[in-house]
């Protein structure tokens, strides 16, 4: 018969991460688990921006250890609720106060825990108890009180045999659309190699500083308490942010990350044009070019180039404008700019259509997965 039980009546352990603030960190010594280490039903090493704390750190503050087989859950988007088990892990571990920490009891076994914790039915619960106006999150307390259907335990199991092996089958899946996606976000680097690599195109160098403008100083970061809802778009190192009322820009312009940390992790674009009326805060730079067509050529260079070798700073690693400006650009002869835009963006289209695909995979597999979880995871009959 199965129960239907709090998810805090589930758990030996139920307690919160610790409070580890920036001065508390260090390079070296026990790892500090973030919310961006727990994605939906997996544990991401991230090991590029693993955090740690020194073991004096760890037993002043006296920190909870996180173990091999906890479950971990994020209560901060996106999703909220999101929760992994925790792999094994090169030496101890904590994890920040945003994430809960779960040991289940005899009665669970954690694998089943993990599987019910990626269901619609579980994420339908979580958003009915979210508090927050602007950034979504639930208590602890909330997350304790979610209701969890628990069969015996020999049920318990045939469920994890059945949604492993599934499950496996579904990853080998995932893992080819990935391998594609890789490959499709390289198309218009590889296209920018090319035509740099042909000489007939007369390549000559030039600073950024003697092609743009640097409209830096009119950067302007707005606090979220101040921010109101409005349509104008408020962009950061990323892209987007947020939207507000007014702007400090209404002009064709070209934003490129300060952020160092992001520029050599490469995990999105460096460069990104942006048309119209817009508000830029100061984690992005921005550069006013009177042709366009040079500002698209720039855009796609960036994006392609390696500029570690332009980074300074050691704890936060950053593009100043210093280093922008003086950031040698190799630009064509006029006459050629149409010819090689047209090379390139035949291989954006190519990427974009490509990528859609790739989209419209992944919901399909989201989809998939969504279904054999309701299916296993729904008793005939719940106490």
């Amino acid at each position: 018969m199965w129960e239907i039980v709090s998810l805090k009546d589930l758990c030996t352990v139920f307690d919160d991460g610790d409070w580890i603030e920036t001065k508390d960190q260090s390079y070296e010594g026990i790892r500090l688990i973030q919310t961006g280490n727990i994605k939906v039903g997996r544990f991401a090493k991230r090991s590029d921006k693993s955090r740690y704390i020194s073991d004096a750190t760890f037993k002043r503050l006296n920190c909870t250890e996180v173990k091999e087989g906890a479950i971990l859950v994020s209560r901060l988007p996106d999703p909220v609720g999101r929760a992994c088990l925790v792999p094994a892990l090169e030496g101890k571990a904590i994890t920040a106060v945003d994430c809960t920490i779960i040991r289940t009891n005899d009665s669970t076994l954690p694998q089943y825990l993990n599987y019910y914790l990626q269901s619609p039915e579980y994420f339908s619960l979580v958003q009915g108890r979210v508090t927050g106006a602007t950034r979504q999150r639930i208590s602890r307390k909330n997350l304790g009180d979610i209701p969890i259907k628990i069969p015996p335990l020999p049920e318990q199991k045939r469920i994890v045999e059945r949604l492993d092996k599934a499950f496996a089958e579904i990853d080998k899946v995932k893992t080819a659309v990935w391998h594609g996606e890789g490959n499709n976000r390289g198309l218009v680097n590889a296209a920018v190699r090319a035509v740099l690599s042909d000489k007939r195109f007369g390549w000559e160098y030039e600073n950024i500083e003697s092609i743009s403008e640097n409209l830096d100083s009119m950067r302007m970061p707005i606090s979220k308490s101040k921010r109101v809802s409005g349509g104008v778009p408020y962009y950061g190192a990323s892209g987007v942010v947020d939207y507000v009322e007014g702007s400090i820009f209404d002009e064709n312009l070209l934003l490129i990350s300060e952020d160092g940390a992001n520029l050599l992790m490469r995990t999105y674009p460096i460069a990104y044009s942006i048309s119209g009326k817009s508000w830029v805060n100061n984690h992005a730079h921005v550069l006013r070019f009177s042709n366009m067509e040079i500002q698209r050529w720039v855009e796609y260079y960036l994006n392609a180039t390696d500029l570690k070798t332009h980074i300074s700073g050691m704890a936060q690693p950053k593009l100043n404008q210093k280093k922008l400006n003086a950031l040698p650009v190799p630009l064509p002869q006029e006459r050629h700019i149409q010819d090689i835009l047209g090379i390139i963006e035949v291989h954006k289209q190519v990427s974009e259509e490509m990528a859609c695909l790739y989209a419209k995979k992944e919901l399909q597999l989201k989809n998939l997965v969504d279904s054999i979880l309701r299916q296993e995871l729904t008793p005939e009959k719940a106490a």
